[in-house]
């Protein structure tokens, strides 16, 4: 019962709560997961990822036709097989694709696309098409998570809208610092001081201090820790660090979500989309080398796309504009491998851009009914699982 004693009681301990980080509050209230729970990790490439100099369709002569200066050339690419290879830079994850870890899915995207990036990651955010409709939807991500249970967590100080649901619990960090207690000593006192009596109230305060203690003390011992692999210093990298760190150290979420900016390259293409995507390739090989060391990749899958793939045409500026259909990245132990689907025509045309082959919904719903175990209904009309995950 609450009564005026009670709160009079947890008064000292309360008065600590903002000394307490969210994410280790709403970690002591989760039962969390459990050891063999799935876990989602989404990469959002921002700016429009140029998906055809990615998944390069080096065999095809159009490529060549389209984009003399742009072209990758068949001695360069990773080779995927007789018609795609990945760009060079993206070499570290040759370990993962020769392992069968990797799912590449070339001409992912959605009908009557917008080349607009706010319009685009709109609608990939929360599966739902129409200004109005997305403005005001709630995220693919949230709804799942608000349907089955869980929470997510965000590498980023703001919750994108894909992540947003009714009343699942988004967390957002930006660093290490963010999981420690900022005065633990206190904390701990105040967990310790001996009850007067048995109070349900004050017994709760105390037991959700005493387990975001723990919480904080747990992560703590994970940062001294030397990583399982060495992560390279970019943004993705150390963003990518700080998931494992979690995953590591027992965190309830279900899902992660970090973002990778950069990709709207519209001129001097070469150098700029080379360098992001040796980030992005080395970032996510240090992820797995790391998960994989402290024994819990397997229960990992990282999910990467981009809000639209970029023109097959180059332009006067050795660059690429806004497109369509892009690529995405699955990855992970859980994963099959392979080439999933089919990639895009550069002569069979819509507008002067390849038609998608994949819708985006049927990635998600891979990821939500066979990979976390969630409901998929919230992606709208009933998109059957594209098959990226090992039955």
């Amino acid at each position: 019962m609450l009564t005026r004693r009670s709160l009079l009681k947890s008064a000292p301990l309360l008065a600590l709560a903002p000394t307490v980080p969210a994410f280790l509050a709403r970690t002591a209230r989760a039962a969390g997961p459990g050891p063999d729970a799935r876990v989602l990790v989404v990469l959002q490439l921002d700016g429009g990822n140029d998906a055809l100099n990615t998944v390069v369709p080096f065999a095809d002569p159009e490529y060549a036709k389209l984009r003399p200066r742009l072209r990758i050339g068949a001695a360069r690419v990773v080779k995927l097989n007789d018609a795609l290879g990945l760009h060079p830079a993206l070499k570290p994850l040759d370990e993962l694709w020769t392992g069968g870890r990797l799912a590449v899915v070339p001409g992912v995207g959605y009908p009557n696309p917008s080349r607009s990036h706010f319009e685009s990651m709109a609608i990939w955010h929360t599966a739902r098409f129409g200004a109005e409709e997305t403005r005001t939807s709630y995220g693919w991500l949230g709804r799942a998570l608000d349907s089955g249970g869980g929470e997510s967590c965000v590498v980023s100080p703001e919750a994108p809208q894909a992540v947003r649901g009714r009343r699942a619990a988004a967390v957002s960090l930006t660093r290490t610092a963010d999981l420690l207690l900022a005065d633990p000593d206190a904390v701990k006192a105040a967990v310790g001081a001996p009850a007067q009596q048995a109070d349900d109230v004050l017994a709760f305060v105390r037991r959700q201090a005493s387990d975001a203690v723990a919480s904080a003390e747990k992560v703590e011992a994970m940062t001294r820790e030397k990583s399982g692999a060495p992560y390279p210093a970019s943004g993705l990298g150390q963003k990518l660090k700080l998931v494992a760190r979690l995953l590591k150290a027992g965190s309830g979420s279900r899902v992660y979500y970090a973002t990778q900016g950069g990709y709207d390259t519209h001129a001097q293409q070469p150098f700029a989309h080379a360098n992001l995507v040796s980030e992005f390739a080395d970032a996510v090989a240090a992820f797995f080398a790391d998960l994989t060391a402290a024994q819990v990749a397997d229960r990992v899958a990282l999910l990467a796309f981009s809000e639209f793939g970029r023109t097959i045409r180059e332009n006067d500026s050795a660059g690429t504009d806004h497109g369509t259909a892009g690529c995405v990245f699955v990855a992970g132990p859980g994963v099959g491998g392979g080439v999933i689907g089919t990639a895009p025509s550069l002569t069979d045309l819509t507008a002067g851009e390849p038609k998608m082959t994949t819708d985006f919904r049927r990635v998600y719903a891979a990821a939500l009914s066979e990979w976390l175990g969630l409901p998929a209904k919230g992606l709208g009309e009933p998109m059957p699982p594209v098959g990226v995950f090992r039955k």
